[in-house]
């Protein structure tokens, strides 16, 4: 079971994703998103807080809650770790930040906005990986496409500049023809002009 919560609509509308147990979190470290914030108390399991983190903890009773935030591709899962346990891949990249009260409004507003629900996330996880292929694929045809055109365009452009089709054998006009028309010089002029 994941539970998932709306987050501060005034400013974006973020998804609080929260597995029951360390097993759902397990879940949700495997089939994450680049674009995924984590949050957690390091004492408990991870929490997944998608674009935005939210400084508390939920359900926590206790003030003074160190909470521990970094990007979801700096999660480090090895096979040595227990369930739902992560380690980090650049601590740099890891933000820790102290609430000291819980702030029940805070807490209320979220719960009043918590949905249940069984995901598959593997399956949403791969449906997003596929429609980012077909994007790529889209965006690779249209860059070609545009690639097509200029080089076509070019080669236009090169064919207007160049002199190889001014002296061209069915185009040309030997002096025999033209004495056979039986023009004057003045007519010849004329139509020259």
């Amino acid at each position: 079971m994941v539970f998932y919560f709306k987050a501060r609509p005034d400013s974006g509308d973020y998804t609080i994703f929260m597995g029951l147990d360390k097993h759902e979190n397990e879940e949700l470290i495997k089939y994450g998103f680049i674009e995924d914030i984590w949050g957690f108390d390091p004492t408990s399991s991870p929490t997944k807080v998608e674009v935005h983190a939210i400084p508390m903890r939920l359900g926590n009773k206790v003030n003074n809650v160190d909470v521990v935030y970094t990007p979801w591709q700096n999660l480090k899962k090895t096979a040595s770790m227990e369930v739902g346990q992560v380690g980090f891949h650049n601590p740099k990249m890891v933000r820790t930040v102290r609430v000291e009260k819980r702030i029940n409004e805070i807490v209320n507003r979220l719960n009043k906005t918590k949905v249940e629900r069984k995901p598959d996330l593997k399956a949403e996880r791969e449906a997003v990986n596929a429609a980012e292929r077909a994007e790529r694929k889209q965006h690779l045809r249209e860059k070609k496409r545009r690639e097509d055109l200029e080089k076509l365009d070019k080669e236009r452009q090169a064919d207007l500049r160049s002199y190889k089709n001014l002296m061209v054998a069915e185009k040309m006009t030997s002096n025999k023809e033209i004495a056979s028309t039986n023009k004057s010089l003045q007519e010849l002029e004329e139509d020259f002009m």
